[in-house]
């Protein structure tokens, strides 16, 4: 991931129009060129994907011009993201005037939402495919190959892919995601995940074990278990998301535990003792605020004030005082006035985030904002309060890391570093980047680490015995 002061880059376009590949695919007759954008929960998709295109006979390649069928698995959540995906089908018209035949489908949340744009006023794409449908891809390629046009965006109650072994994409063999539910149904105003991935359904508890205990045997060292709202998770009332944790910990010590994302107000007292209690689920929570205004809370109907939040603050800092804690954070939302902005700063402060994904408010079609709150921030004012929680995240970073200076960080090697081929590059307990010589340690490692330096983002050391 390249450095980049601008927080609200770190989550999404780090990976953007990342080119996945199957890991140890066997070479076979037709080749799939997959990109996925947006959240972790698209990139899990797309194991998805790879795997039920790969039982129909596709391996995948990172060159375009092998291609006989290109998938983009897109994000519908900003107008930026989408404005992208546009950018790009105009890209691959070229391709298509060099091969008439090749198959160019949309998949993903933009696919659910701009069904009919895409297949009729757009001309741009064959085949559109929204999240609840890739099993029926390899008949809609079909279809294709016949002459017509192919879509299939029904949304599911069901639908949560448990028996589908996903094949592990353009990863490092090191760190997996797991997903354990899909939809959501908590319907915040700016948001239209609801409708573009449907209602939410948690997956057979056995079936997330059995993929854990692959990745292990696999030598995968970590995964991260995936919800829009992992705190609900709840399998039919038999299974809540504390027991799902520790059923998971305790396959394997070595093998290391996140999840994303948490709600403010489901995260309960019962996850965070089962946290603490196992060394092998990470101390970092990502508890999304957006605001620090209880009448804009209200308003983006988060079922939380503001006072409720800290509250949950404090108690992960009770129970784990060395938590690492994350957030999102909006800024512009309709009507928000500058003393609401401020209430965002000072909560901000308070809270002492270690880092965060912050963006400027983007009106989705269909949503409840758009359908009854005017847009009416101004750009230009949008663009000066996000600069303004920008300069103070920068600012509590630094903070949070300087305090790890002196520290012994256990942290799992991922890669080589970026800056350096002499260098490694991983994650401690808490989600922080920290960068260290090599010297005989590999990826996949677990290192002591003494930090010595940092910057805003990145914490510097060296390994120890």
């Amino acid at each position: 991931m390249k450095r980049n002061t601008d927080f609200n880059q770190l989550l999404e376009e780090s990976r953007q129009g990342e080119v996945l590949l199957l890991e140890n695919e066997k070479p076979q007759a037709r080749k799939l060129y997959l990109e996925s954008y947006g959240c972790a929960m698209n990139f899990s998709d797309s194991e998805i994907v790879a795997s039920i295109m790969n039982e129909d006979g596709f391996s995948t390649t990172n060159d375009i011009n092998e291609a006989d069928v290109i998938f983009l698995n897109t994000c519908a959540i900003r107008d930026n993201a989408e404005t992208r995906i546009w950018a790009r089908l105009r890209d691959f018209k070229s391709a298509k005037k060099n091969n008439p035949d090749l198959i160019i489908g949309v998949l993903g949340c933009m696919a659910e939402r701009l069904k009919t744009k895409l297949l009729e006023e757009q001309k741009l794409v064959d085949l559109v495919v929204g999240p609840d449908a890739y099993r029926d891809l390899p008949n809609l390629i079909q279809r294709v190959e016949s002459g017509q046009k192919a879509v299939n965006v029904l949304l599911s109650r069901e639908e949560t892919y448990a028996e589908i072994s996903p094949v592990r994409l353009g990863g490092n063999g090191i760190s997996a995601f797991i997903s354990i539910m899909r939809g959501c149904d908590n319907m915040c105003s700016f948001c239209v995940v609801p409708f573009t991935r449907g209602r939410e359904r948690s997956r057979d508890p056995e079936s997330i074990i059995t993929e854990a205990k692959d990745l292990i045997n696999d030598g995968y060292r970590e995964v991260t278990l995936l919800g829009q709202n992992v705190d609900s998770y709840n399998w039919n009332e038999e299974v809540n998301f504390a027991q799902l944790l520790e059923k998971v910990a305790l396959i394997n010590p070595e093998l290391r535990i996140r999840f994303s994302t948490s709600h403010p107000k489901d995260m309960t007292d019962e996850v965070l003792y089962t946290m603490a209690k196992y060394d092998n689920i990470c101390n970092y929570i990502h508890l999304p605020v957006q605001s620090g205004s209880s009448r804009v809370l209200e308003m983006m109907n988060r079922g939380y004030d503001r006072e409720w939040y800290k509250n949950r603050i404090d108690t992960i800092k009770s129970i784990m005082p060395d938590c690492g804690i994350s957030t999102d954070t909006i800024s512009g939302f309709c009507s928000e006035t500058e003393e609401e902005h401020l209430d965002t700063l000072s909560l901000m402060e308070y809270a002492g985030y270690d880092f965060a994904y912050m963006f400027i408010y983007s009106e989705r079609p269909g949503t409840l904002a758009a359908r009854q709150y005017p847009d009416d921030i101004p750009n230009e004012i949008k663009s000066r309060r996000l600069q303004e929680i920008i300069t103070l995240q920068l600012k509590l970073s630094m903070e949070s890391n300087k305090k790890d200076l002196g520290k012994i960080h256990k942290v799992l090697a991922e890669s080589i570093s970026k800056r350096s081929k002499e260098h490694l590059s991983g994650r401690n307990d808490q989600n922080k980047v920290v960068i260290f010589p090599k010297e005989n340690f590999m990826p996949g490692d677990y290192v002591n680490v003494l930090v010595d330096d940092c910057t805003s983002a990145t914490l510097l050391g060296k390994a120890i015995k």
